[in-house]
């Protein structure tokens, strides 16, 4: 296993840093403190403590039930074994609804050991991402398919392949950029869209199902090491090609992330 030990923490600035480098940074979701120590020493830079956790952990069929009790508590879990990431967290279905419990929320979860919280959704969040910038608590906006929105939008779909709906996603994020988000998470959206949105915005975009041509990769774990019940086109199983467990799969993923090997063509939308 490698270690990262000797390393300075990873920061919003570190980020950025490699943005304007024109380099890569991965990111993975962790949900525990053996996870954490492991990824975080394997070179993951980023560690996303997910709400998809409804999803793996806990076996719901959407991150819908998810509590911010359960965001609490596993965000603990991962800032005991985290060695140096950047740690974010998720604001689950509902917990952002007003401005009250916004920042209520968002500041449970710094206290718990978060370093920056994501919330869901395009121009409607932008008075709730500045809200809470403005109040030192760093946001990273999550736009394309949004899984807390997936009996509005039909299920589990691709967006942004309708021109109108693809320079939406563009304009709203200019906006919030613009209302102080740090990064940008795009899902699932066509490969020229995501490039289109990266080359346009000074923050960092955070891509999955979003093709190679953003600044970062991020993925489930369970996803990287082949082990969920579903294997959606933008999966790649890490493990399988190992020869040194799961640790080893976890550096392959940085790897392929950081040299551009991944994602593929065969893991892009068009």
């Amino acid at each position: 296993m490698s270690t990262q030990n000797n390393k300075p923490n990873v920061t919003l600035t570190t980020l950025r840093n490699i943005k304007q480098r024109g380099e890569k940074f991965a990111c993975l979701t962790a949900y525990d403190a053996c996870f954490a120590s492991i990824l975080s020493r394997a070179g993951v830079d980023l560690l996303l403590v997910g709400d998809s956790l409804g999803m793996v952990l806990q076996g719901h069929d959407s991150t819908l039930p998810v509590t911010m009790e359960d965001m609490i508590y596993h965000t603990h879990c991962v800032k005991r074994g985290n060695q140096g990431a950047l740690l974010m967290a998720d604001l689950p279905f509902m917990s952002y609804a007003s401005e009250a419990q916004t920042l209520e929320n968002a500041a449970a979860l710094m206290r718990a050991g978060a370093h920056i919280v994501k919330l869901e959704g395009g121009a409607w969040i932008a008075n709730s991402g500045k809200l809470l910038a403005e109040r030192g608590i760093p946001v990273c906006a999550h736009m394309g398919l949004t899984p807390q929105s997936v009996n509005r939008i039909g299920g589990f779909h691709v967006q942004g392949r309708d021109p109108k709906q693809a320079q939406a996603i563009v304009e709203e994020a200019l906006l919030l950029q613009e209302a102080g988000a740090s990064l940008l998470l795009l899902e699932c959206v066509p490969r020229e869209l995501a490039k289109k949105v990266t080359e346009s915005l000074d923050i960092p975009v955070i891509g999955i199902g979003a093709g190679p041509d953003t600044t970062a990769q991020i993925m489930v774990l369970h996803d990287v090491l082949g082990i969920s019940p579903i294997s959606p086109k933008f999966v790649k199983n890490f493990l399988l090609d190992s020869t040194n467990g799961i640790p080893g799969a976890i550096e392959n993923y940085v790897k392929a992330v950081k040299e551009q090997s991944f994602p593929a063509a065969e893991h892009c939308f068009n």
